[in-house]
């Protein structure tokens, strides 16, 4: 244990009885007493507290501004970082050279420089990537805050209660606001499908800032169990496992993410790493998609198992990516990748689970209806 990190909230988590398990180098809660399946739903009903605290957080700095900074990272990922607007936010994600995906992330402009969140695997290199690669540009890592997500449907009227204001916040606006708590970061975005925010708040006061949500009768603390089941019932990728290296944004079906400005034809066309492939796929299309998927039964079909077009004979065809249970949708839900001519939603696959293949339903993404507030 002595090799792992610890964020400033690990005494809390002990003491509120969390299980606790090795997570990206970090000593993080995988669960507290209520279990899994009740965090999850209370996530849902009512509003959950998060750890988020080993992920990266960058302040990306230019002479020349922010616009400066903003050109800068253009050249790393393919989203229209210079048409962002002040105190706005956008998902983002690193591409190599073979057009795979490095690493998914949060870019926000914050009026005179770019806040950036990086997952917590991968932000030693997505920092030096960084420092090697955008030019003229100061790269400082935060070493001394906390990040905090308040995620549900009562996250709104809780955090409003504290810092007020937050309330008039849209979906992905972020706020520099100061608080009983020091400066806090805000910003109205998640991981859950959910309404809620996320808050970096200065690492002395990360505890006194948590216990006093969580003195509120709707916040519950909720740990990496019950996150995982969330973002899936959301349809949301997990870095590592739905989307890597060797996936494309196109194939992992984040389109969405690439504007218009950086696509074919438009203003600011390519000029990311992998260009090439991405926008040859954005015109005639990748040859597997990331699909939904829902077993027959309630077994889940987990991580590794291998996608079949038939009951029986031939070779794989795909294969599952995630999978779980969702507690909203009281079934078995799982995400991967097939061949595109197999990616319709109502295609009837088979899933290989020791030793024999289960049905399983190609389905739209994602589970559960989202609930941003728009």
């Amino acid at each position: 244990m002595s090799d792992l990190h610890t964020t400033p909230l690990n005494a809390l988590h002990r003491e509120l009885g969390a299980k606790m398990v090795p997570f990206a180098g970090y000593d993080m809660p995988v669960q507290f007493k209520p279990g899994v399946m009740k965090e999850h739903l209370h996530c849902r009903a009512e509003a959950g507290l998060f750890d988020v605290s080993h992920m990266g957080q960058v302040i990306v700095r230019h002479e020349g501004g922010v616009a400066a900074a903003a050109r800068a990272m253009e050249a790393l990922v393919p989203v229209n970082v210079l048409g962002l607007g002040e105190m706005r936010q956008r998902y983002a994600f690193f591409t190599n050279d073979n057009g795979g995906i490095m690493d998914d992330l949060m870019i926000a402009n914050r009026g005179d420089h770019l806040f950036v969140v990086v997952n917590a695997a991968c932000k030693e290199q997505d920092i030096a990537h960084m420092r090697a690669n955008l030019a003229g540009c100061d790269v400082e890592e935060i070493t001394n805050r906390a990040l905090l997500a308040l995620q549900g449907p009562k996250a709104e009227d809780v955090l409003e209660t504290l810092v007020p204001g937050v309330v008039a916040m849209r979906f992905m606006d972020v706020d520099i606001t100061p608080s009983d708590w020091g400066e806090l970061w805000i910003s109205r975005s998640g991981y859950t499908g959910e309404d809620g925010y996320e808050i970096s708040v200065p690492a002395e006061r990360a505890r006194a800032l948590a216990e006093v949500l969580l003195a509120h009768d709707a916040v519950a603390p909720i740990g990496l169990g019950a996150r995982d089941s969330l973002r899936l019932e959301a349809g949301l990728c997990l870095y590592g496992h739905d989307i890597d290296t060797t996936t494309s944004p196109v194939e992992a079906r984040l389109t969405w993410a690439i504007q218009k400005v950086r696509r074919n034809g438009g203003d600011r066309e390519g000029g990311f790493p992998g260009a090439g492939r991405i926008l040859t796929e954005l015109q005639d299309g990748a040859s597997r998609a990331r699909v939904g998927l829902r077993p027959e039964g309630r077994a889940p079909m987990r991580e590794g198992t291998e996608l079949f077009a038939e009951a029986e004979g031939g070779t794989p065809i795909g294969r599952v990516t995630s999978g779980a249970f969702g507690p909203t949708i009281e079934a078995p839900m799982s995400m991967g990748y097939v061949p595109t001519n197999l990616s319709e939603p109502g295609t009837r696959l088979f899933g290989e689970v020791r030793g024999k293949r289960q049905p399983v339903e190609v389905t739209e993404l994602p589970f559960t209806p989202a609930n941003f507030k728009r």
